[in-house]
């Protein structure tokens, strides 16, 4: 079979695309063989090899691997005691973290196949991640919770190295080399520098007028965007040197059929930076998702509604694989959740040409 995720060169004809050609296709989209059977919460790619971690509302973490030529398999999996709201990977990419609803952090071994509690709250932990912290001797777990607190973890200790204590509730956290940002209720915005990480580098309230759905660091650390529930995303630089580069634009919305005086706001439940382009994808509570060009400021692709809200997305490591999960939000409340509702992971095969950020035509930007 050919290869539809391995390192393909962008062609001559796609090469001279026109640069205004920004409607993307799902023609090769593939689904992930036997998905969650509830509601997705996160999803998160190895750092080094197409394996694929999914965390679902089903109080499970079901890990596939993807082959290039689009076939996936289970592989392994492990539970918490309720929903799973985070997952991701160590750096080598031979550990899963996870947290839950059940207040607690857990890490699978994917050599042994034993799950382990890791991590303790007095609330669900939201968010997980791996940091490397300057003069430790290995990486270390941080886990946010919704009990207003954030902890780093030292896998051979039982008790938290350092705990630091947050304006609100954890809603979102997101690392990129010695960059920490975490988004909160009430939209405070936290940045750690990783070099002193029991200190709040700097605090800022959201740009955004709305409550905060997602945070997301550039690759390069220099800055993190920002995504709303009113269909809005921010990008935001660290240093204040930078500030003439913040801006934030409006994205995730429609027009009703004959209605242009009705615009309908939807959530931006996901944005995943490339990593090698440095470019980026939003998703929302539409259905739809979008790749942009930050630098540039204009949208270089933009791809049909997938017939459900889209709750987390991820690049694999050499961002030939955008995968994204459709599964209901909860974004129209108990009464959206209907039992057809889609539930599943689709994996899209990304070409250069949608995601190579664009050179500027004439020396202007669109």
């Amino acid at each position: 079979m050919a290869s539809i995720f391995g390192n393909t060169a962008t062609t001559t004809a796609a090469a001279a695309a026109p640069a205004s050609s920004t409607q993307g296709d799902l023609k090769g989209d593939l689904e992930l063989t036997s998905p969650p059977d509830d509601s997705i919460q996160e999803i998160s790619f190895s750092p080094n090899a197409d394996m694929l971690a999914v965390a679902s509302w089903n109080k499970k973490v079901q890990i596939y691997e993807i082959q290039q030529n689009g076939t996936s398999a289970g592989k392994a999996m492990y539970e918490h005691e309720g929903p799973v709201l985070s997952v991701c990977w160590s750096k080598d990419g031979s550990k899963i973290f996870s947290g839950g609803s059940d207040k607690a952090g857990r890490m699978f071994d994917a050599s042994t196949g034993q799950s382990t509690q890791v991590a303790a709250h007095d609330a669900p932990v939201r968010c997980v991640k791996v940091v490397d912290i300057p003069g430790t001797a290995g990486p270390i777990l941080v886990t946010g919770s919704w009990d207003k607190t954030i902890k780093y973890w030292d896998l051979r200790a039982q008790a938290p190295v350092v705990t630091v204590n947050l304006q609100d509730r954890c809603y979102t956290l997101d690392t990129a080399l010695n960059l920490m940002v975490v988004g909160t209720a009430d939209r405070y915005i936290d940045i750690f520098n990783l070099s002193n990480p029991g200190t709040i580098y700097k605090t800022l309230q959201s740009p955004l007028k709305w409550q905060t759905r997602v945070v997301s660091c550039f690759p390069n650390s220099s800055g993190f965007a920002i995504g709303s529930i009113e269909g809005r995303c921010a990008i935001q630089y660290v240093e204040e040197k930078d500030n003439s580069l913040n801006f934030s634009f409006k994205c995730h919305r429609e027009n009703p059929p004959n209605q242009r005086d009705i615009t309908n706001v939807y959530s931006v439940n996901a944005i995943s930076f490339h990593p090698t382009h440095g470019t980026f994808s939003t998703a929302g509570s539409d259905g739809t998702f979008h790749f942009w060009d930050k630098d540039a400021k204009h949208r270089l692709k933009g791809y049909p509604a997938v017939g459900g809200t889209i709750s987390s997305t991820a690049f694999n490591h050499n961002g030939r694989i955008f995968a994204y999960a459709v599964s209901y939000d909860w974004s129209k409340g108990y009464q959206g959740n209907t039992q057809n509702y889609p539930n599943k992971v689709m994996l899209h095969p990304v070409k250069d040409e949608e995601a190579k950020p664009r050179p500027p035509q004439g020396g202007k930007k669109r």
